[in-house]
């Protein structure tokens, strides 16, 4: 095959083995560097280098005070046991092999490389003269000769850790899917504010003073943005901005060395534990958003800083021509390049990753990005069957946990079709609560689904409802505030034009862009957001809230804000005070999940008298107490009564009674009889004024006369027969 690249291996040729310490050939397992009785046992999977360096570090800036050659190898692993070591020990790897880029071979010696399962790392990596990239970048050169410079001294190095940790007898908290409130934040922006009045702002001890806000609140989970090690873009770097988000990784078991306080090295992995330490003791869960997709090293012509320089074609899904045909990346995510989750060289990394956290971190659980990457077959399509799956489902540790995928990537939409027991952020729910209250027509019958726990998604495949991860706002995309405020995307800061970004929103601003003072605006808008609120925790399912959303937080309409480290993004806590009410209607909303058990139903409802009370579960009616008009586009008001007679210490309370009006006019509504000894009781009324849209347990308003409620103008009201 014809090619223009030099066939022979690249880098310095003055790479020796020279050490005054004791090496023996050490174990291929576990890979990684792990504290031994007598040291530290190195091993480093790669299937089609050569030779393989181990390079020893007293600081992170400095020459190698030992450069050990590994020569052993078993199982496609190379292994060595370096006596004298601890904990704390800096290091790196350099790999010989040819560079042969069009079929996939991309070794560069010349490289300091990170080991995948390094646990800690001294710093951030920055692509200083071009010094990460293994090819030469001068202009005409392509990504076809290598480049023979030697980057040791500014490649951030690994960190020896030792896994003790003194958990105090915390444990997880109790309970399933059905019975969590998830709230997504940011580790960084969550406390980085200066209204945080923290003493570690942006960082993961400084989340833990935060923790009773959250409390309050009555969440029990964080689902926290990504925390492994990630690399920020050098075309971000380029405009003054940054990979804020962090769905970059470059290490998956190394917890993001900036969120640390930077006092002794590797001081951020027992900070993180400190976290969760914390978190579990204020009975709230903990899961990681985690990128298993794609690494941070980008395409072709993207940095070499541990696995394109470790074995290229075990960890990526690699294609090109016929001339060429690795040379190039697969990108189903949209971010360069896809790992291979048909290598069994990448199953086994994610899997270790995913058991480290688990066991050795205590995460409960884990939000799986891009999700439907890692069910891609060979063939490209996406396999509810794929092997890792299979593995996930298998093992005795992470079949435990909970499970939860976004998914879909760039190129297929997979929502309803992940395995029996992994749930999925449900993408129709948002979209579907979105529409209904700017009052879209034609949504009755799809609302139905949503609201009951989105069965045609998930109830023909030994799923629950549970398994819907309901959300309405998330990281990705407008906040709550935002949803209400602005019709279109503002994402100029970005740098690109306003090009990025979803278009497709669903959002209404209500009668003006942004910011405004006019106060019928401003009472719809808040109006808006309490429907939102009652919606995603009262609707079958899992919820999960966007931190902030609580208070209104806003990043002036940026619906793509992943590269804004400041005030675009973090937590204004002066909005906790001066949005009090909307803070306090949350809360409530929450507790009102408590209070009644059948919010927090395990299994679908079903229409049917399960108690033999004469009372369906669940009945669904129009304002006039006939059937709804599902196929009607005209018809914007919905309304439901659940069955609450089996809640136990609530009998006093039978029924609950739902009127959802997505019109822009009043509705009059009958409301279904009572026997003589009940009445029908307002709960909540969000056209209401604050204070007013929400009654405290046992302070319901009774209603005089009882048979109809005149609901206002896109709103909700929940009504207790008692």
């Amino acid at each position: 095959m014809a090619s223009n690249a030099i066939h022979v291996p690249a880098g310095s040729m003055s790479l020796e083995h020279r050490t005054t310490k004791t090496v023996v050939p050490g174990s291929p397992y576990p890979l990684g560097a792990a504290l031994v009785a007598d040291g530290v046992n190195f091993a480093l999977y790669s299937k089609h280098a050569a030779e393989v360096f181990l390079l020893l570090f007293d600081t992170p800036d400095g020459e190698p005070t030992d450069v050990i050659q590994l020569r052993d190898r078993d199982k496609l692993i190379w292994h060595t046991r370096v006596q004298g070591l601890r904990a704390g020990q800096l290091y790196g790897y350099k790999v010989r092999g040819e560079y042969r880029p069009e079929f996939g071979l991309r070794f560069n010696d010349s490289k300091l490389l990170l080991d995948p399962y390094a646990k800690a790392v001294t710093g951030k990596f920055r692509n200083t003269a071009n010094l990460l990239l293994a090819y030469d970048a001068r202009p005409g050169a392509g990504d076809l000769y290598p480049d023979t410079r030697d980057n040791t001294a500014v490649v951030p190095k690994g960190i020896v850790v030792d896994d003790a940790f003194d958990w105090q007898g915390v444990c997880s908290p109790k309970g399933g899917l059905e019975e969590l409130v998830i709230y997504e934040t940011h580790v960084k922006g969550f406390t980085a504010h200066p209204s945080s009045s923290v003493g570690a702002p942006g960082t993961y001890l400084g989340f833990i003073e935060k923790i009773p806000h959250l409390t309050r609140l009555g969440v029990n989970a964080v689902e926290l943005q990504p925390v492994h090690e990630y690399y920020v873009d050098d075309f971000l770097m380029a405009r003054g901005l940054t990979n804020y988000w962090g769905y970059n990784s470059i290490g998956f078991f190394a917890p993001e060395w900036s969120y640390g306080s930077r006092g002794t090295p590797g001081c951020q992995v027992a900070e993180f534990k400190t976290l969760v330490r914390e978190l579990h003791r204020a009975g709230i869960h903990v899961i990681l958003d985690v990128v298993y997709n794609h690494t941070g090293e980008g395409n072709e012509m993207g940095p070499s800083m541990s696995f394109r320089g470790l074995d290229n074609p075990s960890y990526y899904s690699l294609t090109g021509p016929p001339d060429a045909p690795h040379r190039y990346y697969m990108n189903y995510t949209g971010c360069g390049n896809s790992l291979d989750f048909n290598s069994p060289a990448v199953i086994r990394l994610v899997m270790d990753s995913l058991r480290y956290w688990s066991e050795t971190m205590r995460v409960d659980g884990f939000r799986f990005d891009l999700a439907s990457v890692m069910g891609r077959g060979e063939d490209g399509s996406f396999h509810p069957t794929a092997s890792f799956f299979d593995a996930v489902s298998q093992d005795p540790v992470l079949s435990r946990a909970i499970l939860i995928a976004e998914p879909w990537d760039i190129g297929t939409y997979q929502v309803g079709n992940f395995p029996v027991d992994w749930s999925e952020w449900n993408g129709r729910f948002r979209d579907t609560m979105r529409r209904f209250w700017k009052s879209d027509p034609g949504l009755l019958a799809e609302m139905g689904w949503r609201l009951t726990g989105s069965a045609d998604l998930y109830g023909n495949d030994g799923r629950s409802a549970y398994n819907s991860v309901n959300f309405v706002t998330c990281h990705d995309g407008f906040t709550l505030h935002d949803l209400v405020s602005y019709n279109g995307k503002h994402n100029e800061p970005n740098g690109e034009n306003n090009q990025d970004g979803n278009n497709d929103n669903n959002s209404w601003n209500c009668g003006a862009e942004g910011e405004t003072s006019d106060p019928a605006i401003l009472s719809l808008r808040r109006q808006l957001m309490k429907n939102h609120a009652c919606f995603l925790l009262f609707a079958c399912g899992t919820p999960m809230m966007l931190g902030g959303d609580e208070f209104a937080r806003s990043q002036q309409g940026n619906n793509n804000a992943y590269c804004q480290d400041n005030e675009v993004s973090w937590f204004d806590w002066s909005l906790a005070s001066s949005n009090s009410d909307m803070v306090e209607f949350f809360r409530k909303a929450i507790a009102f999940t408590r209070r009644f058990p059948v919010l927090q139903r395990r299994k679908f409802l079903l229409g049917k008298d399960l108690d033999d009370d004469g009372v369906p579960d669940l009945t669904w009616f129009s304002p006039d107490l006939g059937d709804p008009a599902w196929g009607d586009p005209n018809a914007r008001t919905l309304c439901y009564q659940l069955d609450t007679s089996d809640d136990g210490a609530l009998m006093d309370v039978t029924r609950l009674f739902f009127i959802l009006n997505g019109h822009f006019e009043s509705q009059w509504v009958k409301l279904p009889p009572l026997g003589p000894s009940r009445a029908w009781y307002r709960a909540i009324d969000t056209s209401l004024p604050g204070g007013a849209d929400f009654a405290d347990a046992g302070e319901e308003l009774r209603l005089d006369p009882g048979d109809h409620y005149i609901v206002n103008p896109r709103s909700t009201v929940v009504l207790l027969a008692r």
